[in-house]
């Protein structure tokens, strides 16, 4: 299987102090120092690669909103309280300033540098068509968040009340920008080499990557305009990655760890385990993939006897530490390796595709199947794969439920720790069924939220266009549907 793991290298160390330490170099401190280009693009990498990963309350609770964990003293977050730790904004800081203010920064420097001759005008060129997909797919994101966001008037140091764009529109740029860049991708150049942490420069592997991305957009957006969806989701899917491929981090550790080790371990604390949602699910399956998932828990209470089970805790309520499987030790070590896109996904979503009629060169068996056996491998479980696909509640043809329950709970299980995907993945299809906690949050309205709502301080600080789009969404509210959300359970 082809591995995409990039190790991050001593220059990230250097990357994440450039901010910082210009002082100490040698140079005219009467000018202001321009950051390279490609180490505010690795930056930029970075801080979504930590951010996918964390398990920080403040500002990613998408594991737990896909009840992949929960927790076990502080349950305010399972219970889906979002407002007093202000994670909307936490959110916007992170998406805005930490990713996107590099990417356009990184954009300008690369527009800026001066290229002599063929090659370096066509190595510049891919450089800012890989930075320009890496936006899109980051803007994506922010809109499957919240819905309308700020997207023309964006990241503008002088503008300091953007209006929030229709969600749809945002979408529609996106493909367009993704489709552009892709095409023009010059795969005989460079670009920026090892400065680039999830392909290493691989100009292949972009376009790959952004013709997933394209097939991600669409399938999406193939519930409200099907035509569209399709046409965009035939045209991409096969440059798209292929069995094996995937974009992701890896981290070298010690300084440079996985979020989820320094959370978890480093920390010494043991707020989360893994959600009886997830592992209930697994259980009745028998899915293999529970022991590369979770840690066996001993539920004996005779002290001479085992008893190990995988036991997820309840979701919402407080869960002893001690009395709940745990995750796996792989995905505690702090060189676990981050996938912020893959084969896998495509493959559901192709499944999803062929489903409702588009020509993907497959049937929604064939990409169900090769989504199951991608992510059997790729957590280590490629020799338990034949059988489970043999299990009549496992094999397409027999699986109870609809095809959306078929896929929905299939991906479901495949996306696991990667929240976010887990989370829209059942916004777009309905299952598996969540289950309610036992507190929920006003703003959810007793349901699992469709959404997350925006930052407190825009209330006040930008109110009117605040207003415009909390209007335009249909209320501020966790439990408001965006724009494609209109499958699944509706």
């Amino acid at each position: 299987m082809k591995k995409i793991n990039l190790i991050l290298l001593v220059l990230i160390g250097i990357t994440l102090s450039c901010t910082k330490n210009f002082e100490d170099f040698n140079t005219d401190k009467k000018r202001p120092v321009e950051v390279p280009g490609q180490f505010l693009f690795a930056n930029a990498q970075k801080a979504f690669g930590d951010q996918t990963a964390s398990t920080n309350v403040n500002l990613n609770n998408w594991k737990l909103f896909a009840q992949y964990f929960t927790e076990t003293t502080y349950t305010d977050e399972a219970n889906y309280d979002v407002v007093n730790r202000n994670c909307g904004s936490l959110l916007f800081r992170t998406y805005y300033r930490d990713i996107l203010v590099d990417l356009k920064d990184a954009k300008r420097v690369v527009t800026a540098e001066v290229a002599v001759g063929d090659d370096a005008i066509a190595v510049k060129q891919n450089r800012l068509l890989i930075i320009d997909i890496l936006e899109c797919f980051i803007y994506q994101e922010l809109v499957d968040m919240f819905g309308d966001v700020p997207y023309s008037e964006a990241l503008n140091i002088e503008n300091l009340y953007p209006v929030y764009d229709d969600a749809y529109s945002i979408y529609k740029d996106l493909v367009t920008r993704t489709t552009s860049s892709v095409a023009a991708l010059n795969e005989s150049y460079g670009s920026f080499g090892a400065d680039d942490l999830y392909f290493g420069g691989d100009i292949s592997m972009w376009k790959k990557f952004g013709n997933t991305l394209l097939v991600k957009l669409a399938i999406n957006v193939s519930n409200i305009d099907p035509g569209y969806a399709g046409s965009i989701i035939e045209a991409a899917y096969a440059g798209g990655f292929a069995y094996g491929e995937h974009c992701s981090i890896t981290y070298p550790g010690e300084s440079n760890s996985n979020p989820l080790f320094v959370d978890m371990i480093q920390s010494g604390r043991h707020d989360f385990v893994p959600a009886n949602t997830i592992v209930d699910i697994m259980n009745n399956l028998e899915d293999p993939r529970r022991a590369s998932y979770f840690t066996l828990c001993d539920t004996s209470s005779n002290p001479d006897v085992q008893k190990l089970v995988y036991k997820g805790g309840i979701y919402g309520e407080s869960n002893p530490f001690g009395q709940n499987s745990h995750m796996s030790d792989a995905i505690q070590e702090s060189t676990f390796p981050m996938v912020i896109m893959d084969y896998t996904e495509l493959a559901f979503y192709l499944a999803e595709a062929a489903e409702k009629g588009f020509s993907v060169g497959g049937s929604a068996a064939t990409w169900y199947e090769n989504g199951i056996r991608s992510s059997f491998d790729t957590w280590g479980n490629t020799a338990d794969v034949d059988a489970y696909l043999g299990k009549p509640e496992v094999a397409y043809a027999t699986a109870a439920g609809t095809w959306k329950q078929k896929i929905g709970t299939q991906a479901y299980l495949a996306f696991y720790i990667r929240g976010f995907h887990g989370w829209t993945s059942w916004r777009r299809l309905g299952f598996p069924v969540l289950n309610l906690p036992p507190s929920p949050a006003e703003s959810a309205n007793g349901e699992v939220p469709r959404r997350h709502t925006y930052p407190i301080n825009e209330q006040t600080l930008n109110e009117e266009n605040y207003n415009a789009a909390a209007s335009a969404v249909g209320g501020d509210e966790l439990s408001t549907r965006i724009f494609w959300d209109n499958g699944g359970d509706k």
